[in-house]
């Protein structure tokens, strides 16, 4: 098993990881926001989709897990590429050497990509620990609609939230293009065109989960 632990941690493997992961996490988003977006359905729509959630909990625990792995692949993976990236850059490539031959996306994807990272525990830790240790007995009704109103009445939690998605945004219109490059998938008849896609599918996500907080902050979830 050497050849392979030799391969992931070359640095196309490394890539090759990421893409995957970057996939995947892609993938997950949008799943995530077609969840989130039953909030505007009211009190018992979202309930209701959460309710429907409960009714497969142990798979929703594995999926939990393998998005955990996930994440942590992605995030390992991407601090070394960026660290070897650093340490592999001629002294004298300026700074106005980088800007030229890179775009905004790609030179903040380590910023971005940490502000999302923080952004992410302090989603678990609100969220995810409420919907999962609420300690509320399943007789009662769920309260999750109420819990998310709460915090988003919070101007100091919803400015954070709208900030890091706008981040996320940033950081997907770039990851997005990088990893059909990482596949070999940029001939140059068709890569403005995933170029162009990537673009819409990260302003997507970020309006989308953006508008989530500001709704909520704005109108209080009526």
């Amino acid at each position: 098993m050497s050849w392979l632990y030799n391969s992931l941690n070359s640095s196309i493997g490394k890539k090759i990881i990421m893409a995957v992961t970057g996939v995947c996490l892609v993938l997950f988003l949008i799943i995530h926001l077609i969840g989130n977006l039953t909030l505007y359905g009211g009190f018992n729509a979202f309930n209701g989709y959460v309710r429907t959630l409960e009714l497969v909990k142990p798979v929703i625990r594995v999926v939990e897990v393998v998005l955990g792995l996930i994440f942590i692949f992605h995030i390992f993976n991407g601090v070394r590429l960026w660290i070897e990236n650093k340490n592999a850059r001629p002294e004298n490539y300026t700074v106005k050497g980088i800007r030229k031959n890179t775009t905004l996306f790609s030179r903040t994807m380590i910023q971005t990509g940490s502000i999302v990272f923080i952004f992410l525990v302090l989603h678990l830790s609100t969220f995810w620990v409420a919907f999962n240790f609420s300690g509320e007995p399943e007789h009662k009704p769920y309260q999750y609609y109420s819990i998310i109103m709460d915090w988003f009445k919070n101007p100091f939690y919803a400015g954070f939230y709208v900030i890091a998605v706008i981040l996320l945004g940033f950081h997907l219109n770039h990851g997005f293009q990088s990893a059909f490059q990482t596949f070999g998938w940029n001939h140059k008849k068709y890569f403005p065109f995933i170029q162009k896609l990537g673009t819409v599918y990260a302003l997507i996500m970020a309006i989308g989960f953006a508008s989530i907080p500001i709704y909520f902050y704005f109108n209080g979830g009526n």
